[in-house]
């Protein structure tokens, strides 16, 4: 029996095949549902699928694309985004996601009563918030003094899974499940447990991702996807070692400069104690008192002593 190679879910197109169909809505609604925190904790039953490429309204203005788009039937929408590869401004990005699918609701009258919530849902592979020790950050807007919730139509949230580290035996929710799932997916010896103990939609998400269910032309899309997030990571990988040795080079280059600076230093401060000690050697010959001698050159009471014992003739 051939042994059935499963695909990574953190993969762009394996993500979408799994929560971006129609085939799957229940998928996707099922991770909503335990993934997205809500004031007034309501099951979200159906969802309509949009076009995930956010068209701009100005032409000349860039295009985004995000990974999955729906809406509820109250208006609310969500945007659903797998971030592999580290990218610089990426929380501007979400606000920006979030702003375009706000103001790309339809008109209706001269109002804004009509304008619903959007909700951004992010899962990252690396760490977005390393001074944050939880995998999971909700972000909301709050009155800076009352702490009140007063605009309430933007909502982020991210999971950052190289911060989940939980084992099998430790996960308590269905949150949990579906962060070791992204985690582990591609690799079966780590989902035997999660698999039998799971409900039957975390079931279905995993076996779409068994490659002899995918056709070729998906799986080439699959194979450039992987090609370019490995590339991306490359990179990422590439810039951040460049950073670190330029950091290493110029502080050795302080450190030498610090040295040089340091020796021009010394070397002033010895020049300034030879001529000082000449000048209390000549005094002390003249027969001044030591005292005077010390008040004059700014040497120490003890070293002009010493140096007035050199000064006595050996016999």
């Amino acid at each position: 029996m051939p042994i059935t190679k499963y695909l990574n879910p953190r993969n762009d197109i394996a993500f979408k095949k799994i929560f971006g169909t129609e085939k799957n809505k229940d998928i996707l609604i099922h991770f909503l549902n335990d993934v997205i925190e809500r004031e007034d904790k309501k099951e979200i039953t159906n969802v309509t699928l949009l076009n995930p490429m956010q068209h701009p309204e100005i032409i000349g203005k860039k295009q985004s694309v995000v990974d999955v788009l729906c809406e509820e039937k109250d208006g609310t929408q969500y945007i659903v985004e797998m971030q592999v590869a580290k990218v610089a401004g990426f929380e501007k990005r979400a606000q920006y996601y979030a702003a375009k699918a706000y103001a790309s609701q339809p008109e209706r009258g001269e109002t804004y009563d009509h304008l619903k919530e959007v909700i951004f849902l992010a899962i990252t592979e690396y760490e977005m918030f390393p001074q944050k020790d939880g995998y999971k950050s909700v972000h909301i807007t709050l009155d800076q003094k009352t702490y009140e919730r007063d605009l309430k139509d933007f909502s982020f949230t991210f999971l950052e899974l190289k911060k989940f580290n939980k084992t099998f035996d430790e996960l308590k929710s269905y949150e949990e499940k579906w962060c070791y799932f992204f985690k582990h997916a591609d690799n079966p010896e780590d989902m035997h447990e999660l698999i039998e103990n799971s409900d039957e939609v975390i079931k279905k998400a995993y076996h779409e991702l068994e490659a002899h269910n995918w056709t070729n032309e998906e799986l080439r899309a699959y194979e450039a996807s992987e090609k370019s997030s490995k590339d991306a990571k490359s990179r990422e990988k590439y810039v951040e070692q460049a950073a670190r040795e330029k950091a290493l080079k110029e502080g050795r280059e302080e450190g030498r400069e610090e040295g040089r600076e340091e020796g021009r230093e010394e070397g002033m401060e010895k020049g300034k104690r030879i001529e000082k000690t000449k000048i209390a050697l000549t005094m002390l010959s003249n027969k001044l008192d030591e005292k005077i001698v010390a008040e004059s050159t700014g040497l120490s009471l003890e070293e002009v002593k010493k140096l007035k014992i050199n000064l006595v003739p050996k016999t």
